[in-house]
Formats: structure tokens, sequence, C-alpha cells
């Protein structure tokens, strides 16, 4: 019997389970960026210990200082869990996932101009989802290409294994770990509107650009989900929500995983 789909045309289903990815248009109406950006603006003249330490007063040597990325913001504010918990979202999740998704971690990356891209790497050595993987949502608050900072995928490495990461070039990437993608496959651009999401499996290889220009930053919230079904999960990313906002626990799994203990699992996006 074959899945009935909420969101998603059977095309797309198949695109994602082949490619990794999948960009859904039309998840987000003007209103609800609106008030994504209207949270994260407030957010970013803040220090939320744990959360979000920027320092306010930092020059733009290294952006990041004063626009390091938000992490976990559904713990503190009321909008990031909202969307987070985005019907929509949680309806695609489920047509990909063929069951409820999990809501497991949000995050928000202002990336402001001249900031340092992210090295390729794959999502689940850091969220241990098992059994299944983890799904990303990138939603793009803005515009997103190769000028500004967008992502890079290497498409069909979602049927890969995870693999253990090298160190990443630090001029380039804020993150330390990097994943070299499979001989002949070469990581390429995803071009994506406002309010796009691009949904992405757990072992697909991916990163992002530096941000070149000058006066546009690449903001975006990203939210990472697990399968209902899943049993374990690093312990960085409890407790998990169903999208009615009861919150779930998992096993934790130990750290290092497949790799290591040498390998510090938190997410490093």
């Amino acid at each position: 019997m074959s899945q009935i789909l909420r969101m998603l045309k059977s095309e797309q289903k198949k695109q994602f389970e082949t490619d990794g990815y999948l960009i859904v248009k039309g998840l987000f109406s003007d209103q609800h960026l609106s008030e994504i950006d209207e949270a994260f603006e407030t957010i970013s003249h803040q220090t939320i210990p744990g959360y979000f330490e920027p320092e306010l007063q930092a020059d733009w040597n290294d952006p990041l200082k004063r626009y390091p990325r938000v992490m976990h913001p559904h713990r503190f504010n009321e909008t990031a869990k909202t969307y987070m918990l985005h019907q929509p979202v949680m309806d695609v999740l489920a047509d990909l996932y063929e069951e409820e998704a999990l809501a497991a971690q949000s995050m928000f990356y202002y990336k402001p101009p001249g900031s340092r891209g992210q090295a390729l790497h794959q999502d689940n050595f850091y969220l241990q989802v098992e059994p299944g993987n983890c799904i990303a949502a990138w939603t793009a608050i803005d515009a997103a290409d190769e000028e500004n900072g967008g992502l890079l995928v290497v498409p069909k490495t979602n049927h890969m294994d995870i693999a253990c990461p090298v160190s990443a070039d630090a001029k380039e990437s804020f993150t330390t770990h990097y994943v070299k993608p499979p001989k002949d496959e070469k990581a390429m651009p995803v071009v994506m509107d406002r309010g796009d999401v691009l949904f992405f499996n757990g072992n697909l290889i991916h990163g992002s650009y530096r941000n070149k220009t000058k006066d546009r930053f690449r903001r975006a919230f990203i939210c990472h989900y697990a399968n209902a079904s899943a049993t374990h999960i690093s312990n960085h990313y409890r407790p998990l929500y169903r999208q009615n906002g009861t919150p779930v626990d998992l096993e934790i799994n130990p750290s290092g995983g497949p790799c290591g203990e040498e390998f510090e699992n938190v997410y490093p996006h």
C-alpha cells in the first residue's frame, strides 16, 4: 500500500531519496518570516549565556565574533520554538520519514559580510540518531547564493556511511571538522530565495561558502529532526519535541560514535 503524502509529490520524495536533499517553497508566509526577522533582530543585541554570546563591541576583523550563531533558541525564545514546530515543515518531514518527526535542535545564523564558511561535514556524525537518521530543515531568511555564503551539497552522498572527519582549513571554515567527498563527486551550490526550505539527509555531505559580499547578510533558521521510531540520540539534543510541543526523551548515544572519543560530537553548525 503506497504512502499518502501530505505535502510532497511522489517525484519530490523520490528526489530526496535519490539525491539526499530537496528544496520546498511556500512553507512560510511573509508574516511568518517577519516574525522570525523580529525575534532574531532582538536577540542579536543581547547576550544569552550558553546560547548566544556575541562580543557586542567587536570590530569587524572577524564578524562572527559580533554575530555568532544562536544555539538552541527554542530553549529560551517562543518564536523560535513555534517555527521549529511549524506544521507545514513537520508535515513535509512526516512525508520524508513516513512517520512522525521529532524536533531535536534549532539554530540561527546571521552570517554577516566577510564571515568564513563551514567545511563539508555530515550532520548525523553529531546527532547520532539511531535507528534511522536526522533530517535538517534549513530555511533561508535571506536569499542565499555563492556570493553571500550559500550552502554546498554533494549529491547522493546520503547513501554513504558516516565518515570520520579530518581537520578543516581555519582560514575558510569557522568549524574544525572536514569530510572529503568521494572521488569524482563535487560539491555544488544550492541557490535559495527568502523563505525556501532545504531538507537534507543526515549523511549528506554539505557545507557553505565564505560570505564574500560587503553588504549582504545570509541569515538562516536551521532545525534538525529525528524519526519518531528512533531510540537513541546524542545527549546535546535532548529533550526532543512532538509537533504539539510535548517533550520526548530518547536514550543517550555515547560520545564519540564510530570515530572514537577523541571527537567531541557537539554539533558545529
